[in-house]
């Protein structure tokens, strides 16, 4: 409501640029009163949309975008050497359309103090011009962080977490909000505390690319979650502890809350929710509607209970449309027509992987299969 009001505004202001430049009465009043010479002319300020659309052809829905913040351009040289530099560095229309939508501000920022330093530290860890670009289109909060005081000792930290300029990378393209945090008071202590906890380097190492959210909590937060996953039975020698703390991380506690009501009125004890999540953890970081989906197809079906979902409680972050009703749709097929010469287990099944499926119980039977076969290929 605020923005369409806004654009409004900048829409009428467009059309009556002359009062948007014409002086105050009382100022034109006071100048010829007393001043005893001419005045010296400064240039206008030049409304943001007609700056971007009329002298540099961007999109309105960018210029629109950017007016909410940034009115006017007072000094369309500085902007024109800013917006030529990104140009000149990779940056392409629709990447700088990105940056007018996200931070404006990029327009009046210092080129060499702000805009250049900020390039050149992604140009020496190795990244590519398009890279770059990528980067800061998304994320152009990095414009406004401090080189010394945020980006450079972030790089630093994730340097001697990960060692390469290439990893380092690697982990910037799968969140660039490393660059945000002040790693030697967020992720370093979670490191270590998560080490000790008897989490493998490896698995740590690992959700640095996967899941980048859980080293950024704050340390008593993962200390939190800890503490609860160990309440909850989850041995600290388990393969599926290290998941646990990752599922309850990515949550707060009524979402929690919410799930184990919802597998409660599935039909499961409590003391089967907590075996599901301690067996399963991932099974819970899947949404409440997929996991009532799931279990609704399951239960629907005839032979099968909730006795197989406790059993098979990975089967729950598998898509209904994408991947199990497909399969059981071959399967039936398969076996009302005789073709299976060995009847395989329902979990086989389901749990292989899609090329295997293929390779197995489809491709073989493709006349017989028909629509269902295709459905599969696409």
């Amino acid at each position: 409501m605020a923005r369409s009001i806004c654009r409004t505004l900048i829409a009428f202001s467009l059309n009556n640029t002359a009062i948007l430049h014409k002086p105050p009465i009382s100022n034109s009043i006071s100048v010829l009163l007393f001043s005893s010479s001419t005045p010296k002319k400064s240039k206008p300020a030049i409304p943001v949309v007609d700056y971007l659309t009329k002298q540099h052809q961007f999109s309105l829905e960018a210029a629109s975008e950017a007016a909410l913040f940034i009115p006017y351009i007072n000094n369309p040289e500085k902007s024109d050497s800013i917006l030529s530099f990104l140009k000149e560095n990779g940056f392409s229309k629709s990447h700088i359309d990105e940056i007018l939508k996200k931070g404006p501000y990029v327009l009046c920022s210092k080129l060499n103090e702000t805009i250049k330093p900020k390039l050149k530290i992604l140009q020496d860890l190795g990244f590519s011009q398009n890279e770059i670009a990528d980067i800061l289109a998304a994320n152009p909060w990095i414009f406004t962080r401090s080189l010394d005081c945020r980006l450079a000792p972030s790089i630093s930290v994730l340097r001697s977490v990960l060692g390469p300029s290439a990893d380092v990378c690697k982990a910037l393209k799968v969140s660039a909000w490393y660059l945000k945090y002040d790693l030697e008071k967020t992720m370093i202590p979670n490191i270590e505390f998560l080490q000790s906890c008897g989490v493998s380097s490896q698995q740590i190492i690992g959700s640095v690319y996967t899941f980048p959210r859980l080293l950024l909590h704050k340390p008593e937060n993962l200390r939190d979650f800890v503490k609860r996953v160990d309440e909850m039975g989850v041995s600290r020698k388990s393969k599926m502890y290290f998941y646990a703390v990752r599922t309850l991380s990515s949550m707060n506690r009524e979402k929690w809350e919410n799930k184990l009501k919802l597998f409660r009125n599935l039909g499961f004890s409590g003391d089967q929710v907590l075996s599901l999540f301690r067996r399963a953890p991932h099974a819970f970081a899947v949404s409440e509607t997929k996991i009532k989906e799931v279990c609704e197809m399951f239960l629907a079906r005839k032979n099968l209970d909730a006795s197989f979902i406790f059993e098979h409680p990975e089967l729950l972050i598998h898509s209904v449309k994408g991947r199990l009703e497909p399969r059981f749709a071959v399967f039936e097929i398969l076996e009302r027509k005789n073709l299976l010469r060995r009847k395989p287990k329902l979990t086989t099944l389901l749990k292989i992987s899609q090329q295997q499926f293929m390779a197995r119980y489809v491709l073989p039977y493709s006349n017989e299969l028909g629509d269902v076969s295709m459905l599969l290929r696409t």
